[in-house]
C-alpha cells in the first residue's frame, strides 16, 4: 500500500477478506469477479484495482487457517497512526494487534465497543 495521494486520514480505504485456501480463493475472485492480484508470498496477495496496472490496491486476500465466517477486515488510512492508536483507546476502543511493520508501512488492530475488529495503517 501506498499513498498516492488518493488515501484520506481515518476514511475507509482498504479490506482484508480472509481465505482458508489463498490459491483457492484467488480462482474463485478471479474467475467469478476477474480480479488479478499482487502477490506476496504464501499467506497474502494484495486485489489490484480494476483501473489497470499501477493503480492502488483496493484490498488483499489473507490466509487464515481458521477463518471463520463473519466477514472481511475493513482497513482505515492514518496519516499518524500512533495518534490514531491513542485516540482509539481514548474513545473505548482496544488496540488488539500491533502497532507492527508490514511491507507497505506499520498497522494496528482494534476492536470497537460492540467488538467488531478493523485495523488502521500508514505508509510510516
Amino acid at each position: 500500500m501506498t499513498n498516492d495521494g488518493s488515501h484520506r486520514h481515518h476514511a475507509l480505504d482498504y479490506v482484508e477478506i480472509p481465505a482458508t485456501d489463498l490459491d483457492r480463493a484467488k480462482r474463485f475472485y478471479g474467475e467469478a469477479f476477474g480480479w488479478r492480484f499482487n502477490d506476496y508470498g504464501p499467506a497474502y496477495a494484495g486485489i489490484r484495482s480494476p483501473e489497470g496496472e499501477g493503480a492502488p490496491e483496493v484490498g488483499g486476500l489473507r490466509l487464515d487457517e481458521q477463518a471463520r465466517p463473519g466477514g472481511p477486515l475493513v482497513l482505515l488510512y492514518s496519516a499518524d497512526l500512533d495518534a490514531s492508536a491513542e485516540a482509539v483507546t481514548k474513545a473505548g476502543g482496544a488496540v488488539v494487534n500491533g502497532p507492527y511493520a508490514f511491507p507497505g508501512g506499520r498497522r494496528f488492530h482494534f476492536t470497537d465497543p460492540s467488538g467488531n475488529e478493523l485495523g488502521v495503517w500508514s505508509e510510516a
